[in-house]
C-alpha cells in the first residue's frame, strides 16, 4: 500500500525519496513520463543523486538509472508504514533518510562466487565456480526476488565487433562489475576487464569456434553441440552470458545435466555466436528447450524462430514430440506461437492442395503432432489462438479459411526465411540413462 501524494501540490524534496516510492518519470529515449517504482538510489562522486526505476506494466529490460531531472517529484507515493512490502522492499524502504547533501551507504552486490548458496564444495578443479546441486543451468526454481538482482549490474559487455548493453542482472564477479566494461572472448566467452586482457588472451587462445561437435552446416550457418559437463567452462560463461538477457530464468551452475546448441555465423575470422538454445539431457517431461536466446545484435533477422525450427527437427530425429519449458518470457511466447502457428498452417495447406476435389481434407491433432513433433497441446492452443478449431454437429473440426490461406502465402512472399534444411543435419540420439556415471 502507498501514501498519497502531498495535498499542497507542492513537490517533495529529493532527499525524502526512498526505495519503494513510486512516481511519474520520464523515459530515455521516448520522453514519456510513466509511472516507475525506485529500486534502489546511490550518491555519486559528482554529489548527484542516481535512481534505478522500474516501469510499471513494462518488460524489466526497460530498467535504467535516472537523475532528479527525470523525476516529477509532485507524483511521488510513498510505500505505507505497516503494509505488508513486497520482500524487495523490506530492508530498504524503511532506511533512514540522508540529510541533504549526505550519501547513501551502498549494498554490497552478489558476484558469481557469492550469489549461489554452495550446498556442496566442488571438487572440480577445472570448474572456476561452485556447483551447487540445483537443478538446471537456469532453473525458474527458486527464483530471487531479492532487491539487488533485480538492478541491472554490468554497465556494457563487448563480444567480437559488438558493443551490448544488458537488459538484466548477471553475476559476474564483483570486480568486474564495478568496471564500465566485461570484455569477452566470442570464442570461449572468457570474461576479462580490460581491452588489453582480453588482446593477451586472444593471443593465447586457440579455439575459433564453439567448443564440442559441428552437427550442421549450410552456408556460413552452423550450430554446435556442446555436452555441459565435458564443457563446464564454456557452459557455465555461456549462461552467465545468457542471464544479462534472460529475465525469467535463474542462474546456477549446474551444467552437467544440460546439452548447449550453439548457433554461430562463420567469416574469415573464425565461427561467430549468434544464439543458443539449452535442453536437459533427460526431461521427464519431455521438454525440448530449457532455455533460448538470440542476442541482441542478432535479433529480428529470423535467427530465432530458426533456432526453435532447429530444436524440433532434433525431437524428430529423437521419435519424441516436444515443447518448450514453462514459464516463456513474453519474446519467447511471440517467437513460439508465430513458428507453432507457420508450422501448423503450412502443413494444412499441403494436405488441401492434395485435394483437388474439394472435398474436406480429413487430419487429426494427432496427426499433425506426428508431422511437426509439436506436443499436441501446444497444436491444440495455437488453433485455438488463430480461432481455427471450431465445435461442429458433435466434434472438434479445424476451419481454414480461403483468407487465412492468402495471408500465409503473402506472408512466404514478403518475407524470405532461413529455414532449416534436414539432409544437412548430421545428429545420432543418444540414450542418456544409460551414460549416466
Amino acid at each position: 500500500m502507498l501514501q498519497g501524494e502531498m495535498d499542497s501540490g507542492e513537490p517533495w524534496p529529493l532527499e525524502s525519496l526512498v526505495d519503494g516510492a513510486r512516481l511519474h518519470v520520464r523515459m530515455t529515449g521516448s520522453g514519456e513520463y510513466r509511472e516507475a517504482e525506485i529500486l534502489s538510489i546511490r550518491f555519486d562522486a559528482d554529489k548527484k543523486y542516481r535512481f534505478y526505476v522500474h516501469y510499471l506494466d513494462c518488460n524489466r529490460r526497460l530498467d535504467e538509472w535516472v537523475d532528479e531531472t527525470a523525476l516529477d517529484l509532485n507524483t511521488v507515493r510513498f510505500p505505507q508504514k505497516g503494509s505488508k512490502l513486497q520482500k524487495s522492499q523490506l530492508d530498504t524502504a524503511s532506511r533512514d533518510v540522508p540529510k541533504k547533501g549526505g550519501s547513501r551507504r551502498k549494498k554490497q552486490i552478489p558476484d558469481a562466487m557469492d550469489y549461489l548458496k554452495v550446498e556442496e564444495p566442488s571438487t572440480r578443479a577445472s570448474s572456476p565456480f561452485p556447483t551447487p546441486s540445483q537443478r538446471g543451468s537456469m532453473s525458474i526454481v527458486g527464483h530471487s526476488e531479492d532487491a539487488l538482482t533485480r538492478i541491472r549490474n554490468v554497465e556494457m559487455i563487448e563480444l567480437g565487433r559488438y558493443r551490448i548493453q544488458p537488459w538484466y542482472f548477471s553475476p559476474y564477479p564483483q570486480e568486474l562489475v564495478s568496471l564500465p566494461c566485461i570484455y569477452l572472448c566470442e570464442f570461449c566467452l572468457q570474461f576479462l576487464k580490460s581491452a588489453t586482457c582480453l588482446r593477451r588472451h586472444l593471443a593465447k587462445c586457440t579455439l575459433k569456434h564453439p567448443p564440442g561437435n559441428e552437427i550442421y552446416r549450410s552456408d556460413s550457418l552452423s550450430f554446435f553441440e556442446i555436452d555441459g559437463r565435458k564443457n563446464k567452462t564454456y557452459a557455465q560463461n555461456l549462461c552467465l552470458l545468457a542471464k544479462l538477457f534472460l529475465d525469467h530464468k535463474t542462474l546456477y551452475y549446474d551444467t552437467d545435466p544440460f546439452l548447449f546448441y550453439v548457433m554461430t555465423e562463420q567469416d574469415q575470422s573464425g565461427f561467430h555466436i549468434v544464439g543458443y538454445f539449452s535442453k536437459e539431457k533427460e526431461s521427464a517431461e519431455e521438454y525440448n528447450v530449457a532455455c533460448i536466446l538470440v542476442l541482441p545484435p542478432y535479433q529480428k533477422k529470423g535467427y530465432g524462430r530458426l533456432l526453435i525450427e532447429f530444436s524440433y527437427e532434433l525431437s524428430k530425429c529423437e521419435g519424441k514430440t516436444g515443447s518448450p519449458e514453462k514459464p516463456l518470457s513474453d519474446l519467447g511466447l511471440l517467437s513460439y506461437r508465430s513458428f507453432w502457428s507457420q508450422t501448423i498452417i503450412e502443413k494444412l495447406v499441403k494436405r488441401r492442395e492434395k485435394r483437388d476435389n474439394g472435398e474436406p481434407v480429413c487430419v487429426s491433432v494427432n496427426d499433425l503432432s506426428e508431422e511437426t513433433s509439436i506436443r499436441r497441446e501446444d497444436i491444440i492452443s495455437t488453433l485455438q489462438h488463430l480461432n481455427l478449431y471450431k465445435y461442429y454437429k458433435g466434434q472438434y473440426v479445424i476451419v481454414l479459411s480461403n483468407e487465412l490461406i492468402e495471408a500465409h502465402n503473402r506472408r512466404l512472399q514478403e518475407k524470405r526465411q532461413i529455414r532449416i534444411n534436414p539432409a544437412k543435419l548430421h545428429f545420432t540420439p543418444r540414450d542418456w540413462s544409460r551414460r549416466r556415471t
